[in-house]
């Protein structure tokens, strides 16, 4: 039996790819939206608030 190998933990660069930038930039609007939603907690909403500035800063350092 052959051996195989698991790519868990396998990181992708970031790079100027497109398709990269517009991953980021719907993540940054989905953490916005579900930061912004009335029937949530507020540390919950202060999660998705830092999640989506951590991703802000990505984009912006494309």
């Amino acid at each position: 039996m052959k051996s195989q190998y698991c790519k868990v933990g396998a990181v992708t660069p970031i790079n100027n790819d497109p398709t990269t930038l517009d991953a980021l930039q719907l993540r940054y609007q989905l953490f916005l939206e579900k930061a912004n939603l009335k029937d949530i907690d507020a540390r919950l909403a202060e999660f998705f608030m830092s999640k989506a500035e951590s991703f802000k800063k990505i984009i912006e350092s494309l």
